[in-house]
């Protein structure tokens, strides 16, 4: 079994990349129209000593590694992975696909700017292992270096500033049996002192689409290999965090590899992996060898220079600081781990969908990168606006790409429904959030079961997901059970599921994924988290055990949760995942207006209150949106009041009506129903039987769909109106991040949302067990 290895700094030389310009011409012109510089002149050449630079070094060295690759002969042995010394790593995510050549050359050329401004230096100590290092270090004031690579038993680097260098290397060689020896770099390169740079490059990072790689590759961060949606977040990580290559080679020698095939000039990572084999590292441990760089700070007392092992990378994209929580807990380990498989997320949290895409394209596009999920707000929108969501959302992260869209129950219009499954289906969605069902609808039951399959072994196998969010057990009930054979039957005579599809829809679950939602914004039944979660786990344990199912349901919690506590109490429950809400609407990715997200950063845990939802109206279902700063909640409860006392709008009183234009409508009732009757007939419904109570509700209706609009745009002589669906977790949150650098809610990227939820919440569990997970 073969492993490929691409060298990084430092393995420049002179005359590197002979032969290669010429044969792949194009990719030396994309390059260099990247750089702005020529790279035959300088490899061949080497000008003023720019190879020794690491603006310079960093893209020659990522091209002429890169065309190596490729001028590798097809008929040599594929690799079965992949790994890159530091720069290198760039090149292993070339072959495993994860960004094309343009690309690759533009990312090396930003980091190698960003690191070459730092200054400092670095210096390979030899002959003694990393224990050893630590201990000389620590018998003499603090340097100030870090370890920046561990390259093999007995060969570690230390990076820092040239005087911290040279205090360390009088500590080390103290010892005979060590010997320190400059590298040609001109930075401290995956120390504490680039913390500004990978700050930096992260932003960078943000805004390229990676792709998952097809080959695995090992990280230096981690001497893992990649997981799904981690490659912006590692790459910025990187910079700053050592390169953990002894532990890499020992991952690679522990699963089956046998050789190793280094791309690029010179033979360093040869001779280091002929060590790991005759030398190797100890197994991997809980708590990893390489010590994490410290910050930036004065000079620390000589007790404080053995540095405490490296905790886990954190796993939101660094665009702000994560807080600190004790070793042997992650935010990764929390919920369920085969939920996080399953979904393909880092952490077992999605981001649910809002309505009218207030749950954006943007919203979405950005968790997909950062190695979440999120689903698209399709609720009340058109299918054209849906299917343009679509196409920019599959754009941005590919066909197979992490995301998912709203599926939202139509009471009125089943037609509709249909119409937006039809969508789905024709674009290749794999995964629908269903909200505000009272029943599973056809709809449901084809999107599930479409492109089910039974292998040769019977086993019965669906492509597609059903995220049910749901508040009544009768309601999980049936999506944890399989389809209603009549429903089945129904869409197999109508041709919309095939006979083996109809096969597995009455073996398989609707939903594998139940989200229990308690009290949360919009549509709720204002269940309590607390009663909710037991039964419906109970409910879940009884319907398994009925159906006989192989594969354990998991059930998921939703609403309420806007601080870490209230994540980790869900986890306590019982909940497998937690999905969040009204917090992402305060986001800069979010949807809807600056001005409602001004009212939503003010609010506390008792501004909310609810009101009718308009779409279910005449049947009194509820919502749950903001109070303060707005009148809709009392404004809406009055028109609710009103339907159900009065039979038409004339029999109303005058004193009344006239409050309601004025005030509500601004414009006459005669112009709100012309425009109400327009709208609805243009949908070809008939308008001529109904009675006036039924008039008096679409009336009404139309200004709780005309609220919500009011507010999506921020139309400031209508603020008093303003709809703002939401639930008390916003007011969680607000407290939580009061005093912090998310109290602007400019700053609350949904990614760092996830993150200090998450990483809180572990650091809550933790704590409750002493450390340990």
């Amino acid at each position: 079994m073969v492993a490929l290895v691409f060298p990084g700094q430092g393995s420049q030389r002179k005359g590197m990349g002979a032969g290669l310009f010429d044969r792949y011409p194009e990719l030396t012109r994309q390059a260099e129209d990247v750089l702005g510089w020529s790279l035959r002149e300088l490899c061949a050449d080497d000008p003023d000593g720019r190879l020794r630079r690491t603006e310079f070094a960093q893209p020659a060295l990522f091209v002429v590694n890169a065309l190596t690759h490729l001028s590798r002969a097809r008929e040599l042995p594929a690799p079965k992975f992949l790994a890159g010394h530091s720069l290198g790593e760039y090149d292993a995510l070339f072959a495993a696909g994860c960004f094309d050549f343009s690309t690759g050359v533009e990312l090396v050329r930003r980091r190698g700017e960003l690191m070459g401004r730092a200054g400092g230096g670095m210096t390979a100590v030899i002959g003694v292992d990393l224990d050893r290092v630590v201990e000389l270090l620590a018998g003499g004031a603090d340097t100030g270096v870090d370890i920046a690579n561990h390259n093999s038993r007995t060969q570690v680097v230390l990076s820092g500033p040239p005087e911290g260098i040279r205090a360390a290397t009088i500590l080390i060689e103290r010892d005979k049996a060590a010997r320190c020896v400059p590298l040609k770099v001109s930075a401290a390169f995956h120390s504490r002192y680039m913390a500004a740079a990978a700050e930096e490059f992260a932003a960078v990072l943000a805004g390229v689409t990676f792709t998952d790689p097809m080959v695995p590759v090992i990280s230096n961060v981690t001497a893992q290999p990649y997981r799904p949606g981690e490659v912006a977040t590692l790459l910025a990580e990187q910079i700053r965090r050592p390169v953990r290559w002894a532990e890499s080679m020992r991952h690679l020698i522990d699963h089956g590899v046998e050789e190793v095939e280094e791309l690029g000039p010179g033979r360093v990572l040869a001779g280091l992996w002929k060590a790991a084999v005759t030398d190797p590292v100890p197994a991997p441990t809980a708590a990893p060898l390489i010590p994490a760089p410290r910050p930036a700070t004065p000079a620390m007392a000589a007790s404080t220079v053995a540095v405490p092992a490296m905790a886990a990378p954190t796993a939101a994209i660094p665009t702000a600081a994560v807080p600190t929580r004790p070793v042997g807990l992650r935010a990764e380990d929390l919920g369920s781990a085969e939920f996080r498989e399953d979904w393909g997320v880092r952490y077992a949290y999605l981001a649910g969908a809002m309505f009218r895409g207030i749950a954006s394209t943007e919203l979405v596009i950005r968790l997909g990168r950062a190695g979440l999920l999120g689903f698209f707000g399709a609720g009340g929108l058109k299918p054209d606006r849906v299917e343009a969501a679509l196409v920019e959302i599959k754009s941005a992260l590919g066909p197979d790409g992490r995301y998912g869209m709203n599926l939202l129950h139509s009471l009125d219009d089943p037609a509709f429904e249909d119409a937006v499954v039809e969508l789905y289906l024709r674009h290749g969605v794999r995964a629908v959030e269903t909200a505000g069902f009272t029943q599973v609808t056809p709809a449901v039951v084809r999107f599930r079961y479409h492109g089910a399959r039974i292998d040769a072994a019977g086993v019965c196998h669906a492509p597609h997901r059903v995220l049910a969010k749901v508040s009544r057990p009768e309601v999980a009930a049936a999506f944890m059970r399989p389809a209603a054979p009549a429903v089945v039957a129904k869409l197999r005579d109508a041709g919309l599921l095939t006979d083996e599809e109809a096969r597995v829809a009455l073996v398989l679950p609707v939903s594998e994924d139940i989200c229990v939602e308690a009290d949360s914004g919009g549509h709720t039944d204002g269940g309590a988290a607390l009663t909710l979660m037991p039964s419906m786990l109970r409910l879940r344990d009884e319907v398994m055990a009925e159906e006989g199912y192989a594969k354990r349901l998991r059930v998921g919690a939703a609403g309420g949760v806007g601080a870490p506590e209230a994540v980790a109490a869900m986890l306590v429950l019982g909940a497998d995942f937690v999905l969040t809400g009204s917090v992402n609407q305060c986001t800069p990715e979010s949807g809807t207006s600056d001005a409602v997200k001004d009212i939503l950063a003010s609010l506390d845990v008792q501004d909310t209150a609810y009101a009718p939802a308009g779409d279910m109206f005449e049947i009194g279902a509820r919502v749950q949106v903001v109070r303060k700063g707005t009148l809709f909640a009392a404004r809406g409860n009055k028109l609710h009041q009103l339907y159900r006392r009065y039979d038409s709008w004339e029999e109303i009183d005058e004193r009344t009506r006239k409050s309601i234009e004025d005030t509500y409508f601004k414009r006459p009732y005669a112009e709100v129903w012309a425009e109400t009757a327009a709208y609805h007939q243009g949908r070809g419904k008939d308008l001529s039987r109904l009675s006036g109570k039924q008039k008096l509700a679409l009336a009404f209706q139309w200004y709780f769909a005309r609220s919500v609009r009011w507010g999506l745009d921020g139309v400031p002589d209508q603020r008093v109106n303003y709809q703002i669906q939401c639930g008390p977790a916003i007011g969680a949150f607000n407290r939580f991040a009061a005093g912090t650098d998310l109290q602007d809610w400019r700053a609350r990227h949904v990614e760092v949302i996830a993150e200090r939820l998450m990483s809180g919440a572990a650091e809550v569990l933790a704590g409750m067990c002493g450390g340990r997970p």
